[in-house]
C-alpha cells in the first residue's frame, strides 16, 4: 500500500511540475477535483508522516480523518485503475518549449526564485496613490511558494474587494518583479511591480514602483510601498485582510508617513490620450497640457 501512495502521489507532482491543472488530472482519472486536492494535499503527506510511527492501516485512517471528502474504500478500491489512468497522461508538449527564449527565461527563472527568496515570504499591505481621489490606497499583497514550491505565487486583493493572482521572479538577489493581470484572462491587463530587496534577512518593508493602467487604460506609474504583517502565508488570512481608500482625516501617523513618500507631485507618471491625434509633435504638447490640469 505503502509503495502504490508512494506512486501515486509522485505521479500527481510530477503533473503539476509539468504544468498541468488538478482539475485537469481529476477530471482524466474520474476523480471530483476537490477529492484529488485533499487527497494531494492533505492526505497522502498526512498518512506518508504517521507511517513512520504507526502501522501503515492505523495512519491511513488518521489521515483520511482530516478530510471530509475522501472515501476510503472508494480509494483502496479505485488505486490500481487510478495510477494505471495517471501513467496514461503525459504533459503535451508546449509551444513555449519551441525556441521563445524569454518565455524559457521566465519559466527557469521562476523555479529559481522560489529557492532563491524564501526570506521575503508572507502578507504585506500595500500603501500607494488612489487614481480615483485624493486618498491613500491600501491594498493586501500575498508573497508565497505555490504548492509546489516550483514558483513565487503573487496575491492582490485590491481596493474594492476584487482578488488577483501571479507570479514573482527575480533577476537578481536585490530585485522582485510580480506580474499579474487585473482581470481574468483574457483579457490580459497587465500590472508590473518592481520591487528591492534589502540586503538582509526578514525585510519588514518593501519599496519599489507600481506600473499598471488607470481607468482610462492609460498607462500609469506609483511608487509603492509593501509592510510586512505576518510570515504567514495562509491564504484564508490573506483574503480575510481589509482593503480600500483611506482619506486624509482618517490616516494614522505610519499611513501619514507612508501618504507622504508615495502620493507627492514626482511620485508618479501618468500618459493620457490626446483626442483628434495629429501623429506630430503638436501631440506630445497637447498631452502634456492635459496632464497639468
Amino acid at each position: 500500500m505503502m509503495n502504490d501512495f508512494l506512486e501515486l502521489y509522485k505521479r500527481i507532482e510530477y503533473l503539476r511540475n509539468s504544468g498541468i491543472k488538478m482539475k485537469e488530472i481529476a477530471d482524466w482519472v474520474g476523480m471530483a477535483p476537490s477529492v484529488l486536492s485533499s487527497l494531494y494535499t492533505t492526505v497522502l503527506p498526512a498518512y506518508f508522516e504517521g507511517s513512520k510511527t504507526m502501522p501503515q492501516e492505523e495512519a491511513l485512517d488518521q489521515a483520511l480523518s482530516l478530510v471530509n471528502n475522501v472515501s476510503k474504500r472508494r480509494l483502496l478500491s479505485g488505486l490500481e485503475e487510478t495510477l494505471q489512468r495517471l501513467d496514461e497522461l503525459e504533459p503535451a508538449e508546449r509551444h513555449t518549449q519551441k525556441g521563445i527564449p524569454f518565455v524559457e527565461s521566465l519559466i527557469e527563472e521562476m523555479s529559481l526564485s522560489a529557492r532563491q527568496l524564501p526570506d521575503i515570504c508572507g502578507v504585506y499591505t500595500s500603501y500607494s496613490l488612489s487614481s480615483s481621489s485624493d486618498c491613500l490606497k491600501c491594498e493586501p499583497y500575498l508573497i508565497a511558494l505555490s504548492d509546489n514550491k516550483d514558483h513565487i505565487r503573487i496575491g492582490r486583493l485590491n481596493a474594492y474587494g476584487e482578488v488577483q493572482w501571479g507570479i514573482g521572479v527575480n533577476g537578481n538577489p536585490q530585485n522582485l518583479y510580480c506580474l499579474f493581470s487585473e482581470s481574468p484572462v483574457p483579457p490580459l491587463i497587465l500590472v508590473t511591480l518592481y520591487l528591492q530587496i534589502p540586503m538582509f534577512k526578514n525585510p519588514g518593508q518593501l519599496r519599489g514602483l507600481y506600473l499598471g493602467l488607470d481607468y482610462n487604460r492609460n498607462p500609469v506609474a506609483r511608487r509603492i510601498v509593501l509592510i510586512k504583517e505576518s510570515e504567514n502565508t495562509d491564504t484564508e488570512e490573506f483574503l480575510a485582510m481589509k482593503s480600500g481608500l483611506i482619506a486624509k482625516e482618517d490616516f494614522t501617523p505610519e499611513q501619514q508617513a507612508y501618504y507622504d513618500y508615495t502620493c507627492q507631485t514626482g511620485d508618479y507618471i501618468k500618459m493620457c490620450t490626446v483626442p483628434s491625434l495629429r501623429m506630430d509633435e503638436s501631440d506630445l504638447i497637447k498631452e502634456k497640457k492635459m496632464l497639468a490640469l
